[in-house]
């Protein structure tokens, strides 16, 4: 499973930011699509999951203010971000967990939250 994430950037307090993640390969493999962030000097941190089935889960600190939705049409996840807070300064990275339990990761996206 490959994965390409995008849509990060500068936003100032307040705004929003939609992250996109799209998986080729062994789509049908997957049954968890997710997102973790690292902040500097931070290890990283859980942010939400979606399963195959739709179950979605937000870490306490997004929950509310985040969305995780998935187009099965385009093989893709999106993480939608409103309002964003400087703490959510981060780099995002999107994931995936197969049925045999491999994880694969995206490479990344950055996410500046300033004024």
């Amino acid at each position: 499973v490959q994965l390409q994430a995008s849509g990060g950037g500068l936003v100032q307090p307040g705004g929003s930011l939609r992250l996109s993640c799209a998986a080729s390969g062994s789509i049908s493999s997957i049954y968890v699509w997710g997102w973790y962030r690292q902040a500097p000097g931070k290890q990283r941190e859980f942010v939400a999951t979606i399963t195959s089935r739709g179950t979605t889960t937000y870490a306490d600190s997004v929950r509310g203010r985040f969305a995780v939705s998935r187009d099965n049409a385009k093989n893709l996840i999106n993480l939608q971000m409103n309002p964003l807070k400087s703490d959510d300064t981060a780099v995002y990275y999107c994931y995936v967990r197969a049925w045999d339990n491999n994880i694969y990761w995206g490479q990344g996206t950055q996410v500046t939250v300033s004024s």
